[in-house]
Parts: C-alpha cells; sequence; structure tokens
C-alpha cells in the first residue's frame, strides 16, 4: 500500500460495516435512477443516455449521505484529514480525471494545489460487481497519447480537458477490501428468467396481479420493498405484500414478511429470513409428525415446504391469535 494512502485506507477499515454501507449506497443510487415505482424500469439499459451520465453524481451524494463526509477544501470530501475526489464510471478504468486533481506545471493556474487522492468506484449490475480503490492522480499516470506529425507524447484530454488513467496506472490502485466484489446487492428482476419476468408484467392494468405472480414466480428468495414498487408500480408495497398474501393462500403460498412469527417460520423451514421491507414465499404442505423435513406447527398441524409435485394445499392463517409454534 502507497505510503501516502495509509491514512485513508485505514479510516474505511475502522469506520463500522463500511463495506457493507458501501455496496448498499451503490445499489441504492442505480435503484434510485432507475425509479421502478413510476416507471417500471429494472435495468440500466433502461435508463436515458443523460440519466447514466448522473449516475456518478447519484454515487457521489449517496455515499456522503452514508458516510457523512464533510465537503473537501478543494475536493468533494474531506477524509482523515485530507481532500478527496470521488470518481464513478460505468466502465472499470475509465474514471475522468479533471486538471485540478494533479500537479501540472502547463496547466498553469487549472492545476491543483497537489497530488490528490481519489476514490475511484465501478459497478455491473448485470454480473453484480463492483469495485472500490484509492489512488493518487498524478500527471504520469494519466494517459498520454503520441503526436501523429511529431511523434512527441502530448497529454490525451478529452474535449472537456480531462484524462483517464493510464492502462498501466492499474497496478498503482489500492483496492479497498481486496479488490473485485462479486455481491453488489442482487437486482431480481434483472437476474430472474426472462420467461418468469414476462409473466409478472403481462398484466398491463392490474398492479396487485403482477405482485401477486412475482411472489408465485420467485418462491423462497427474499423480494425488497423496492421489487414490489416497481412491479406494482403503486404506492405502499406493504399493502401490495399483505394482500397478495390473502390472494395465495389458497394456492398454499405463504407470504412472510418481518413481523410476529413469519421471521420465526421462516427460520424453521430453513428459509432466508427476511427483515423490514422485505417478503419471501414459499408454497407449503401439512405433512405427518414422521416427515423429515423442516416444519412449523398451525394448531398443532405440522406444516413443510412443499415438492414440486406434491398437491395444492390452501395455506394456514397466520392472524394474530392463531397458535402458531416453529420448535
Amino acid at each position: 500500500m502507497p505510503t501516502e494512502l495509509t491514512s485513508l485506507v485505514e479510516w474505511f477499515e475502522h469506520e463500522p460495516d463500511a463495506r457493507e454501507r458501501f455496496r448498499w449506497a451503490l445499489r441504492d443510487s442505480l435503484d434510485e435512477l432507475l425509479d421502478g415505482q413510476r416507471t417500471g424500469r429494472w435495468a440500466y439499459q433502461h435508463l436515458s443516455k443523460t440519466e447514466k451520465t448522473y449516475l456518478g453524481t447519484a454515487v457521489e451524494v449517496n455515499l456522503t449521505k452514508e458516510f457523512e463526509f464533510s465537503n473537501g477544501d478543494d475536493l468533494d470530501w474531506r477524509i482523515a484529514g485530507r481532500d478527496v475526489d470521488c470518481k464513478f464510471s460505468k466502465d472499470l478504468g475509465g474514471w475522468e480525471i479533471p486538471m485540478e486533481m494533479y500537479r501540472c506545471a502547463d496547466h498553469e493556474g487549472r492545476q491543483g494545489k497537489s497530488d490528490y487522492p481519489a476514490l475511484v468506484t465501478w459497478l455491473d449490475d448485470d454480473t453484480s460487481r463492483w469495485a472500490a480503490g484509492l489512488i493518487t492522480i498524478t500527471d504520469e499516470r494519466l494517459r498520454w497519447r503520441t503526436d501523429k506529425h511529431t511523434g512527441e507524447a502530448r497529454r490525451a484530454y478529452n474535449r472537456d480537458n480531462k484524462r483517464r488513467l493510464a492502462e498501466a496506472s492499474a497496478r498503482d490502485v489500492h483496492w479497498l477490501w481486496g479488490g473485485l466484489q462479486i455481491d453488489l446487492p442482487r437486482n431480481l428482476l434483472l437476474h430472474m428468467d426472462p420467461v418468469a419476468r414476462d409473466r409478472i408484467f403481462s398484466f398491463p392494468r392490474s398492479g396487485q396481479a403482477r405482485v401477486d405472480q412475482l411472489f408465485r414466480e420467485v418462491p423462497d428468495s427474499i423480494v425488497s420493498r423496492r421489487v414490489v414498487l416497481t412491479v406494482a408500480q403503486q404506492d405502499d408495497a406493504p399493502k401490495r405484500a399483505r394482500d397478495a398474501r390473502l390472494n395465495l393462500r389458497g394456492e398454499g403460498i405463504l407470504v412472510l414478511g418481518h413481523q410476529e412469527s413469519h421471521p420465526h417460520i421462516a427460520r424453521a423451514l430453513e428459509l432466508p429470513v427476511p427483515v423490514k421491507g422485505e417478503w419471501i414465499a414459499t408454497r407449503v404442505v401439512p405433512v405427518e409428525t414422521t416427515d423429515t423435513r423442516p416444519f412449523f406447527s398451525v394448531a398443532e398441524q405440522r406444516w413443510a415446504r412443499a415438492l414440486p409435485d406434491e398437491p395444492i394445499v390452501p395455506a394456514p392463517g397466520l392472524t394474530q391469535g392463531v397458535d402458531v409454534s416453529w420448535t
């Protein structure tokens, strides 16, 4: 690790849950631009060219809020007593660096007061990958080109007088948390089977029908509030989920949330446990005491996750006051 980056790297290492908070800030930045509740969009490719350009600003804003970074004297942030600029690119290595970030006598008054550090960020929703790293920007680490007339090396500016990192400078980036990360919070709609997704959106006039179909199509998987809102394109995700719970009970499907007995039932069935703003659906059937599957009980009747070939049986009601146990 370059010594000039030590204080910044240590700041991120010592900040509680920094990696988890960082990846969710990236997720939220993209989801805010998709604005699924109003638009029904669920993929980066759905954004306009202008919106794609704004994604870097959204990332900066959300990281600022999440980590409560103060403004720098000359750049975006002040971290560990140093000015730091936030750079985002949809292409790994495509960060564009302005003149004020590094020293260069040829820039005269437009040069930076020093060679500043940059926090470089990137995400790819299609592969659920993301990365964040730190690098000190210098004139030499940025791209140069060869003048075709004179053969001289010249700085490779774009039309905004910005330059990208030279390919060789990748080795100078100190990647936080060990390098390329593969767990950007998963985009459920993007990564599901396209045929299943088409079935969900085959109800153009009924947001509730789409939500019901969503829970049919993704059994045993966590469904977030944002996904429910994107599918419904209506307000009040909890109501959509509650209504789906009633609508799907006859099909043997439980829609579990974060309240009352629901987390305990999810845990008893060895399912992911939803937290606030999440739900999970699963089809259940009554089973005998000799059945070895994980189970929960309602009024002394055991229920387990259904096998594909088992007949549909209406799911038990989990209303308040019903005798439910999970041990």
